[in-house]
């Protein structure tokens, strides 16, 4: 157990994940979702939850295995190409995940999404986060503009508005 990392969690509030990303900033991103699913026919969601609750805390979950979750629990894997990526951001833990559904993940290795995510968290740690999340973006559609690209009358399956837990 990293009592560190509790701490980080137990002491998150609403008021510092509103401080980083402002409804401007949430606005900014959902902006560039909608751009880069104009590119192609995968599908983007970004989430941002602040702290874990008490009981995954304590069991020691980490920002992966909750990515997972909010992965399913939002139903990205539910889109017609099996191409839907979520990018997740734990705030308490400055650690950014991507889970992308098989139909993309087949076709872009893990080394490339995780250097996305070292990327975002480099922003963070500057307090980019609008910067942050939106090169994060375009870099996420950058993979599904080559492995996916729009065809007329793309159905947007997924709402592109950042959800904030």
């Amino acid at each position: 157990m990293n009592i560190i990392r509790i701490m980080k969690h137990l002491v998150m509030t609403h008021w510092e994940v509103n401080r980083a990303f402002p409804r401007k900033t949430l606005f900014a991103i959902e902006q560039a979702i909608k751009a880069g699913e104009t590119a192609h026919v995968g599908e983007i969601c970004f989430v941002v939850e602040g702290a874990l609750d008490s009981t995954p805390l304590f069991k020691g979950q980490s920002a992966r295995e909750r990515a997972v979750d909010v992965f399913s629990q939002l139903r990205i894997w539910d889109t017609t190409h099996n191409n839907g990526v979520l990018i997740y951001l734990l705030l308490a833990d400055r650690d950014v995940e991507i889970v992308a559904d098989r139909g993309i993940h087949a076709k872009t290795g893990s080394e490339e999404w995780q250097s996305i995510c070292r990327q975002m968290e480099a922003a963070f740690k500057h307090g980019n986060y609008e910067d942050g999340v939106v090169s994060g973006i375009q870099t996420v559609t950058q993979h599904l503009m080559t492995h996916f690209p729009a065809v007329g009358g793309h159905r947007n399956e997924l709402p592109d508005t950042p959800v904030v837990l």
